[in-house]
Order: C-alpha cells, then sequence, then structure tokens
C-alpha cells in the first residue's frame, strides 16, 4: 500500500489529468434522469444483487424477479463484479438510477487509470497520458457506455491494459507482488466479462512470449502460471459453474437466429471511413444501426508510429523496446480489427466451438483500441531529438488530444437523457419488460417455452380440492401453507425447476417434477390435511466445491502478506 502511495504522489498531476479527461468524457452520466441503452437490464441486475445480499445469499446465483417472476439463475452465468462495486454507491446512499450511472462512470475513469499505468512504462508520463486520452476517448468506448449499455464490457476495458503490465513486470521483474496484481486483475476480467477473457488470452499470450523471448526469463513461466491458476480459484465460485452447469439452460438460444456471429462481421467502410453513428442495433449484414468506427486518428496514427519504428529500426540497426512494443500493439491491433471482417470468417469456423459464444465479432474492437490507444503513446518516444524533446512533446501532446476530443466529441451522449425514479423502473410496463428481457439467454432446460404471463401467486393447485395461505417468498426461497381436503391435491410452485431447489413438506424433503407444464414449473403432490410447504434453492455439489476453491484461494491472498513477513 505504501509503494501504491508513494506511486501516486509522484504522479498526481497526471492521474489527475486523465481523471479530468474520463470526467469529461462521461459528463452526460452526471446529468440527472437516465439514458436509452440496448442492454436496459442494468438497473435489474443491481436491484436483484443487492435482494440476494438482503437474504444473505452469497455469491448470488438466484434472483426471484426475472424470468417474468417464475426466477432465473442470473448470476450462475453472468458476471456480476461491476454491480458489485455498484453496490459501494449504493451503501453511500445512491439510488439505483445514480448508481448505473456512477458504475459508468467510474469504469470511464479507471480505465483511463490503467491504460496510463501500462503507457507510462514504455513512453513515459506523457506518453501514459496520451494513450490514456485515446483509450477513453475512442469510439467504441462510448458505443459500450452510451449505446450498449453494456457495463461489463465496458469493465472488462479496465482490466486488459492492468494484465498486459502486470505480465510484463513478472517477466522482467519476477517480483511476487506482481503475481498478486496479475492474478487480481484475471479475476476481475473474468468476473466483468467472460467472453472478453476467451478473446483476450490469445493476445495476452502472444504479448507473454514476446517478452520472454526477448528477456530469456522463461524462468518466469511458472509464475505466470501460478498468476492464472490463483485467478480461476478466486473466481471459482463463478466460473466453474458457468462452465459446467451450461447444460442445465438454454443456452443454444445465445448462438442462433439473430445471435449467429456470421451475420455480425464489419466492412472496411464501417471500420475506417464511415463517421455514421447511431444508437440502433447491429443488424444483419452491414445494414447496422450503430457505429463500429475504429476512429480516423486511431488507426492512422498507429501507422504513422510503425514507419517511424521501421526509421528507427534502420538508423539504430537493432530492435530496441520502443520498437518492439509498438511494432507488437500496432500489428496486434489490426489483426483484431481483422477478426471483426468477414474474411476472418475462415478462423470463425475453424475456432466455432468456442468463438460461436463471442456472438458479435465486433466485440473484437474491443482489442483494437486496447492496442492502438497503447501504441499511441509512442509517439512521446519516437519523435524525441536532443535539444528540442519538451517542446515538441509537449505540443505533439496537445495536438494530439484536442484532435481526438474535436473528431470524437460529438459520440459521448445518450441518444436522450430523461427524468427517472427508482420507483417509476421498478413499477407498470418498466418493470414488466424487465421482467421479461432476455429471458431465452438463461431459461432453465425444464422450460419448453418462456412464460407468457407473469407469476401472480406463489403457488396454485393444479388439482384436487385445497387453499393455499400465508404465502411468502425470498430471492432463494419461498413457502406456503397447504390445507388439502381431498385425499391427495398437486400443487404447483410458480418458480422454474432448476437445480438445485429442493421442496419441503412439514420439514421432510418431498419429491418435484414439472409434469405437462410448458413453462417447467415445480410440481408436488400434498396428502390430505394441513402442511407447511417451504422450497430452498442450495447449492449443487459443483458449487460447492467451486465456492470452496474460492473461498481458499481469497484465504490464500489475505494470509501471504502475513506469511511473507513472518518468513522475511
Amino acid at each position: 500500500m505504501r509503494r501504491i502511495l508513494k506511486e501516486v504522489k509522484k504522479d498526481w498531476k497526471a492521474l489527475l489529468f486523465v481523471v479530468v479527461i474520463a470526467l469529461i468524457a462521461g459528463k452526460d452520466l452526471l446529468q440527472p434522469g437516465y439514458f436509452n441503452m440496448h442492454d436496459d437490464l442494468q438497473m435489474m441486475r443491481q436491484f436483484s444483487l443487492e435482494a440476494c445480499f438482503k437474504d444473505l445469499q452469497i455469491p448470488c446465483r438466484w434472483t426471484p424477479y426475472m424470468g417474468y417472476g417464475f426466477g432465473f439463475p442470473l448470476f450462475n452465468y453472468y458476471p456480476q463484479l461491476p454491480y458489485l462495486f455498484g453496490e459501494v454507491f449504493r451503501l453511500i446512499g445512491f439510488s439505483f438510477v445514480d448508481t448505473i450511472k456512477a458504475t459508468m462512470l467510474l469504469s470511464f475513469v479507471t480505465s483511463g487509470l490503467a491504460m496510463y499505468v501500462l503507457a507510462k512504462e514504455f513512453w513515459g508520463k506523457l506518453g501514459g497520458i496520451l494513450s490514456a486520452a485515446f483509450y477513453i476517448w475512442a469510439p467504441y468506448h462510448s458505443v459500450d457506455v452510451f449505446v450498449r449499455g453494456a457495463m461489463n464490457e465496458a469493465w472488462a476495458l479496465v482490466w486488459f491494459p492492468i494484465i498486459l503490465w502486470s505480465g510484463y513486470k513478472i517477466i522482467t521483474k519476477a517480483q511476487f507482488r506482481h503475481i498478486v496484481v496479475l492474478s487480481l486483475a484475471w479475476f476481475g476480467l473474468l468476473n466483468s466479462h467472460n467472453l472478453m477473457a476467451l478473446i483476450f488470452v490469445p493476445f495476452f499470450g502472444a504479448w507473454a512470449l514476446l517478452w520472454l523471448v526477448r528477456e530469456k526469463s522463461w524462468f518466469t513461466v511458472p509464475q505466470l502460471v501460478i498468476s492464472g491458476i490463483w485467478a480461476l480459484g478466486l473466481s471459482a465460485f463463478f466460473t466453474i459453474p458457468v462452465t459446467l452447469e451450461k447444460n442445465l439452460v438454454h443456452v443454444e438460444s445465445m448462438v442462433v437466429g439473430y445471435y449467429e456471429y456470421i451475420v455480425h462481421f464489419t466492412s472496411i467502410n464501417q471500420l475506417l471511413i464511415s463517421r455514421f453513428w447511431g444508437y440502433g442495433p447491429s443488424t444483419w449484414l452491414t445494414d447496422d444501426k450503430m457505429s463500429f468506427q475504429i476512429g480516423y486518428l486511431h488507426w492512422i496514427l498507429p501507422l504513422v508510429l510503425l514507419a517511424f519504428a521501421i526509421y528507427r529500426f534502420y538508423k539504430k540497426r537493432k530492435i530496441d523496446d520502443v520498437i518492439l512494443a509498438t511494432s507488437f500493439f500496432v500489428l496486434a491491433g489490426w489483426f483484431a480489427a481483422f477478426m471483426t471482417q468477414s474474411r476472418s470468417t475462415p478462423l470463425w469456423v475453424r475456432l466455432d466451438p468456442l468463438l460461436r459464444y463471442v456472438q458479435f465479432p465486433w466485440r473484437f474492437l474491443a482489442l483494437v483500441i486496447l492496442a492502438f490507444s497503447t501504441s499511441a503513446g509512442a509517439v512521446i518516444v519516437l519523435i524525441d531529438r536532443p535539444g528540442k524533446r519538451n517542446i515538441l512533446k509537449f505540443f505533439s501532446v496537445l495536438i494530439l488530444v484536442v484532435g481526438l476530443y474535436a473528431l470524437n466529441v460529438g459520440y459521448f451522449h445518450p441518444e436522450k437523457i430523461g427524468p427517472l425514479t427508482d420507483e417509476e423502473k421498478f413499477s407498470g410496463k418498466a418493470w414488466d419488460l424487465q421482467q421479461t428481457a432476455g429471458i431465452y439467454d438463461y431459461l432453465p432446460v425444464g422450460a419448453k417455452t418462456a412464460p407468457k404471463a407473469p407469476q401472480k401467486e406463489v403457488a396454485e393447485i393444479v388439482k384436487g380440492n385445497a387453499s393455499l395461505s400465508n404465502e411468502h417468498q425470498g430471492t432463494n426461497w419461498a413457502s406456503f401453507d397447504a390445507t388439502v381436503m381431498d385425499e391427495i391435491a398437486t400443487i404447483q410452485i410458480n418458480i422454474f425447476s432448476f437445480p438445485n431447489w429442493q421442496v419441503y413438506m412439514d420439514g421432510k424433503k418431498v419429491d418435484t417434477f414439472i409434469g405437462d407444464d410448458e413453462w417447467g414449473r415445480m410440481r408436488l403432490e400434498v396428502p390430505s390435511g394441513e402442511h407447511k410447504v417451504t422450497a430452498k434453492f442450495k447449492d449443487t455439489p459443483i458449487r460447492k466445491v467451486a465456492n470452496f476453491i474460492s473461498l481458499s484461494s481469497w484465504m490464500a491472498l489475505l494470509a501471504v502478506p502475513f506469511w511473507r513477513k513472518m518468513v522475511s
């Protein structure tokens, strides 16, 4: 901690400048009200996570509010880290409306700071500021926040630079603290956007291999591996169930029809030429209503810098770290851009079992802006000339930042923003829309089709003469009293059947079945008399093991500093 504070004190002016740049980019998030976005489930997810905490359902897996009120294993499959950050704002009194905007604004700030740390390592303070400005003000960054409302992908942009920086530091310095940082950064990425982690792994692998060869520090490979294993351990509570329990929900709905990657490739015009900006969806082929532009400065400057790097090699007759890093980021950025194009279809087909879940090839634009923004700071080093250094550097940064602002400022605002309260968002038609949105994403396989009407009561009588009373429901439990007048009655609990819901009658576990219910709800047979029925959502063996691995990994992380102090 002392080391971090020392670095902050030393760089406070540069860091403050980056924060200001980020706040300018996200200034509309400081306005009252709320704005339109593609993924308008942000408040529902925040609300659901908070309800889990109140019920002590930790980690949160099931929410009763989605799936039209019949429940949803939302956080068993959807990363929850950004909403954990959001809970900090909730604890200090923010409304749900303001919490979502504050969490998005925080992603702007932290992604800029993360990029500064990475770029400063190679290009110095001015280069770090320039790269941070390019990263924050990339058009696709605005698409993530103001158009798509893609909270999780916006937070993935925070972890990319930290992973690259800490991986580089492990290879070049081999210090234990960087193992911890890399582990935490991978944890952050896996629990922000696991699909972005999937496409980032080869990028990081190439980066690590580059410096392993350069430094001949193969002895650090075990440290890199340990970081990866530790990160998987820290995030096991999520990564293991999402991998091993995907057969429990209709995941096929996420890779067919509209979500097939084959219809979402970009064109060269969209990437490099067009300055079209829209707030509509990505549609079939190139009739899109949203922008996929890289940004003029974002793709032109790297080409210029690559030429400068080649000239530097010609003059020095050797490949130094500046040439190596510049070339890597420029070439990696263009490869990522290639992956958004239909010309990369053979690669997508070959890697189909994995890449199909990415859904949209234009998601590779996240890696494009990462690579090109990092390379942008190299201009400070590549134009360095004795005697003119300070003036030339200063004016280069000034011209590029002003140009960046002038070209892209028109993109950094929502389509429209209007007054909205938590009460309005969580009632009426707005509530109904959030309950049903994305209903097929994680619909349990027991449901043949999605519900056509909302849950109106916790349970209902399917067959027999009976009455129900004292109905109550939480995030991971439900209960009611049943009075059966016939010899036996069939009662339906209006919650999707999903492992590991367990039902108890008068304290004893009973079997449930779905029967002919197309919506896949739990049913049970109740004998004559008065009975107390309780349903509880419990962890499967897979989730229990995953939770244990995560708990052990976090305990190890907390214990390591004390252990190292004792050893030293």
